[in-house]
């Protein structure tokens, strides 16, 4: 079995404990996953999401940027200096 093919019989249900696991680093069972099983994994679950026609808002790795701002203070972040060292507060 390939690659395309292990994600078109891929359930639902593999797909979620995939992404468990590649968002907190350890299977089900606590065992910490290896960086290449990190790797495969989410690019499973990226292939899954592409296969099933996930709409792009429910995508792993998705931001609204429509929503989203961005700023360290009252300074808005496309004004801000590469270096500028103070810490960027995230508004909801």
């Amino acid at each position: 079995m390939n690659f395309k093919q292990m994600i078109q019989s891929m359930d639902q249900e593999t797909y979620i404990k995939l992404k468990r696991a590649v968002e907190i680093g350890k299977w089900e069972d606590g065992t910490q996953l290896t960086s290449e099983q990190r790797e495969l994994s989410l690019q499973a679950v990226i292939a899954f999401e592409i296969e099933q026609n996930m709409d792009d808002t429910q995508r792993t790795g998705y931001v609204d940027t429509e929503k989203s701002t961005c700023h360290s203070g009252d300074t808005p972040l496309d004004n801000l200096e590469k270096n500028d060292p103070s810490p960027m507060k995230w508004h909801s």
